[in-house]
């Protein structure tokens, strides 16, 4: 049952305004999602290098990546929560405000993580308030994915361009890599052996700079034509996460196992590499952040490409080619990666983002599209996030447990085709809305 909202002043804007609106829009998105998932990923990038050192120095080094991954995981099991929490705020009281809490509270846990005492200082106390920083950095990103696509999907004027719209706040996921990699090699370089002691701790705190950039640039967004919508028919739901588990439960459990060919091989490709990279394969790590952050480059041109391609060819369609493609590439991956050549782990890291784009590309609208305006916060970000407990937060884990048990790289390309295979299925049974009207005509009233 919707309940009345005060109403937003709604205004009538012209072509061109609309327009001008749009490009703030998907530039504020972008920006935005590139700065969470800067402070995202350099915490990823750190872990595989040094926080087993740091904060498990006791165990031994299995254990120790093992231990470092688990609170790595911990922000992946809090991104459902940060999804019905902001998406609860942003079907209830808007887009914008949602967006605008959610990178405060991301870049304000990254910035603490910058200053947490290793083990050497206050023994198991520095792990414990890692591990708390890392839930609270689960959430905010758990909040943002749903808002950033909104943001730019709901000032689209026209059907015909959703997927490319939709799929800049997918951009920011290659860009934040970038940035990650490239402030992590450049501080690399300038503290060498400083690095595991010190160094690594600069990134982190210079994303209290970030946090100034993301908050100027999402206040000057206006709320999204959709809401205005929304409040004006007054068609805001009471409990929105509760409503779209009632109405489209469906939707919401096959995006997220949707997503498994996308994000588990996603995180084995940009995280466990470093650590199977440099401590199974004695790989330099240079190397392994050069490799990516060129791989992050080429996502620049393939994301927005495969938020192209469906518009013109279906969300769907193209999201299979990308499933299928992931299936036999993590084979071809740790061929490559196991062949110790130089230029051949560049080459296969390089590429290993390719699939994984031909999928992220148009996944934005594919999910988004999913479910009626009134419930779209609340239904995309929780089938979104809840991907991050079955695939993204285990896979590195999952990934270390297959070496120490079968000492093989084999299981783990098993693993991710299996992925794969569910990933395959669960798109097959999704309803494909390109190019469609989805301001109402599967609305659940």
């Amino acid at each position: 049952m919707s309940v009345a909202e005060p109403a937003l002043q709604a205004p009538v804007l012209t072509e061109a305004e609309h327009g001008r609106q749009l490009r703030r829009a998907v530039v504020a998105s972008t920006i935005g999602t590139t700065i969470e998932w800067y402070d995202f990923f350099i915490y990823g990038t750190v872990t595989g290098l040094v926080f087993a050192k740091l904060y498990f120095p006791r165990a031994n080094p299995l254990v120790g990546t093992l231990e470092a991954l688990s609170v790595y995981a911990v922000g992946f099991l809090s991104r459902p929560i940060g999804a019905a929490i902001f998406g609860h705020w942003g079907d209830r009281m808007g887009r914008k405000s949602a967006l605008i809490a959610t990178i405060m509270l991301m870049g304000s846990a990254t910035f603490l993580v910058g200053l947490v005492p290793t083990y050497a200082s206050i023994g198991i106390w520095g792990a414990v308030i890692l591990t708390a920083l890392r839930f609270l950095q689960g959430i905010g990103v758990g909040g943002n994915w749903g808002g950033s696509v909104l943001l730019s999907m709901e000032w689209a004027r026209t059907n015909q361009h959703r997927g490319l719209v939709a799929s800049w706040p997918q951009f920011g996921v290659p860009c934040g890599l970038f940035l990650s990699n490239i402030v992590i090699l450049a501080v690399s370089a300038a503290t060498r052996g400083d690095f595991a002691t010190w160094g690594w701790r600069i990134p982190f705190l210079l994303s209290v700079v970030l946090i100034g950039v993301g908050l100027w640039i999402r206040v000057g967004i206006p709320e999204t034509p959709v809401f205005r919508k929304l409040v004006e028919q007054r068609r805001i739901e009471a409990a929105p996460m509760a409503e779209v588990f009632r109405r489209q439960s469906r939707e919401v459990f096959l995006s997220a196992f949707a997503r498994m060919a996308e994000q588990a091989p996603f995180y084995i490709f940009i995280t466990f590499v470093f650590s199977y990279g440099v401590g199974t394969l004695h790989i330099k790590r240079d190397l392994l952040l050069a490799s990516v952050l060129v791989g992050s480059c080429v996502s620049f041109i393939t994301i927005p490409l495969s938020g192209h391609l469906s518009d013109r060819f279906g969300r769907k369609r193209i999201y299979l080619i990308g499933t299928a493609v992931t299936a036999v590439f993590g084979w071809i991956y740790f061929a490559l990666l196991n062949t110790l050549v130089p230029l051949w782990v560049f080459l296969a890291i390089v590429a290993s983002l390719i699939p994984h784009d031909v999928l992220y590309g148009p996944q934005a609208a594919l999910i988004a599209e999913s479910f009626t305006s009134r419930l779209r916060y609340s239904g995309a970000s929780i089938g979104y996030q809840l991907a991050s407990i079955i695939a993204g937060g285990p896979a590195p884990l999952i990934a270390t447990a297959l070496l120490a048990r079968y000492h093989t790289w084999i299981a783990i390309a098993m693993y991710i085709t299996a992925c794969a295979v569910v990933s395959f299925i669960a798109t097959l049974m999704m309803k494909d809305y390109t190019n469609k009207d989805i301001s109402g005509e599967y609305d659940t009233d």
